[in-house]
């Protein structure tokens, strides 16, 4: 019903001088969307304000509420055309009254967990980048056709978003970063299994693929009760996001697929010394895909960890180990590298890892498995609270060449899932008993025991004899050669 009005919008982008690549398309669509979900998710508690006769105060003051400048429309329903601002007057007041006044929010909102801080967040380092007013009222009118009321209506919109995110991370540059295959996700999840009550964090949301994926998979975990999907919506999910583009994303995401208020904080969670992180912080549950990649940390955000390391992926899986409660499970995204590098960070680091929790499974990601990285990931599943004394791996093998058109589907994780339940052994499964690896280097690399290359089984005398047969054909061949000649 909705595929057409997105599609609407995005050729409005790419007509736009402004917009010029998929991540502009899903930043400048985010703002919009998000300013006409803000309008229905209004009207809705307005009614419900007056059924129960109570006083309804709007977030937003009158000439900034969608229907006061998007599209007005008159008491029959119509636009009207004398009060609906476009070209250059509707830039005009977007940039110069709008912006200003969303921004302020951020300064005013009595705590971050609030409506208006995250509108404030959304807003204060967001920008409009369609210059052309005209190009502006296009995609107004679009989304305008938009409605977040009713369940279906939300989950078809969901899934649209979702694909725009999905694009965006297969666009280049460093789309990728956002975008964690919700296969993989869901798979994690399935092995951390998450309940209801339970406290589930991301340091580095992102596009808030894992708090969603969290979010579905207990949703339909059972029947819930009224307290139950009350503490699922506003004291379940929690994250931090660093860059501008993909908090205001990962809140949009998070907000399409019903989660109304979402408890994400913008900021570097790196910044945070992890020796202040108190018992009253700490979570169930970590799902987190990391940075990883090539980028670094100051030396000032190092400091703030006990094992200094300019790579970003290793600072965030100490903050996650210290963030963890004991009896806490994780599931992490990490670069293969750091099962077996020997500097003294990465050595550091994995026996911290061992020695306070149980590392019970490693899985072992293709090549291809992140489109458009050809980085080697793994996924690291612990339990904080008791030393490591046997580590389950599960080597996937995709027989195919995945990219855009065929990337990782559930299907590919199915025996990993089933497999990881009894952690039992298979062609494509090992363990390995903690005791058995070398004390210095703690060397936890993949090493497949069950496939072997082929060995050379030949005696020394048949391989001479060999040898000598290929010369005497040799001869032979020449020799005939010769007397052709």
């Amino acid at each position: 019903m909705f595929e057409q009005t997105f599609k609407n919008i995005d050729n409005a982008f790419r007509e736009d001088d402004g917009c010029s690549t998929e991540l502009d398309y899903a930043e400048q669509s985010s703002w919009i969307l998000f300013l006409k979900w803000l309008d229905d998710y209004e009207k809705d508690k307005e009614t419900k304000a007056k059924l129960e006769n109570k006083q309804f105060i709007p977030t937003l003051k009158k000439e900034f509420q969608w229907s006061k400048w998007a599209v007005v429309k008159d008491k029959a329903g119509k636009v009207d055309f004398n009060k609906t601002l476009t070209g250059p007057d509707l830039k005009s007041f977007i940039d110069d009254k709008l912006f200003p006044y969303l921004k302020s929010f951020r300064n005013n909102a009595e705590n971050t967990n609030t409506l208006e801080y995250k509108i404030g967040e959304i807003f204060h380092e967001i920008k409009n980048k369609l210059s052309d007013g005209y190009s502006i009222r296009e995609v107004v009118d679009a989304v305008d056709k938009l409605q977040f009321k009713s369940s279906e209506q939300k989950h078809e919109l969901s899934a649209l978003y979702e694909e725009k995110i999905k694009n965006m991370g297969n666009s280049g540059r460093n789309g990728g970063e956002y975008y964690t295959p919700r296969a993989l996700i869901k798979s994690i999840i399935q092995v951390i299994d998450p309940k209801i009550g339970e406290t589930i964090y991301d340091g580095a949301v992102g596009s808030a693929g894992f708090l969603i994926e969290a979010y579905e998979y207990m949703s339909q975990s059972k029947s819930l009760t009224t307290s139950e999907l009350k503490t699922l919506q506003n004291k379940s999910f929690y994250g931090i996001e660093k860059i501008s583009l993909a908090y205001v994303i990962g809140l949009m995401n998070m907000i399409l697929h019903g989660i109304e208020s979402p408890n994400i904080i913008r900021k570097n969670t790196l910044e945070d010394n992890i020796q202040e992180i108190q018992n009253k912080d700490r979570v169930d549950v970590i799902l987190a895909n990391p940075p990883f990649g090539g980028k670094t940390e100051k030396k000032h955000i190092q400091e703030n960890f006990p094992i200094r390391t300019s790579e970003t992926s290793y600072l965030f899986l100490q903050h996650f180990i210290k963030k963890l409660k004991v009896g806490g499970r994780c599931g992490v995204v990490i670069k293969n590298t750091f099962l077996s590098n020997n500097d003294n960070a990465s050595v550091a680091l994995r026996r911290q890892l061992i020695e306070e929790c149980n590392l019970f499974t490693i899985l072992d990601l293709p090549k291809g498995a992140f489109l458009g990285t050809g980085v080697k990931t793994v996924v690291l599943f612990f339990e904080k609270g008791n030393p490591t004394k046997k580590i389950w791996y599960y080597q996937l093998n995709v027989e195919r060449s995945m990219g855009k058109t065929n990337p990782l589907n559930e299907n590919d994780l199915k025996d990993f899932i089933n497999l990881n339940k009894t952690q039992k052994l298979s062609h494509n499964s090992w363990s390995l008993d903690i005791e058995k690896i070398n004390s210095k280097t703690l060397d936890l690399g993949v090493s497949n025991p069950n496939i072997v290359d082929d060995i050379d089984e030949r005696t020394p005398e048949q391989i001479i004899s060999e040898i000598e047969e290929l010369e005497n054909q040799s001869r032979k061949i020449i020799k005939s050669i010769k007397e052709t000649l």
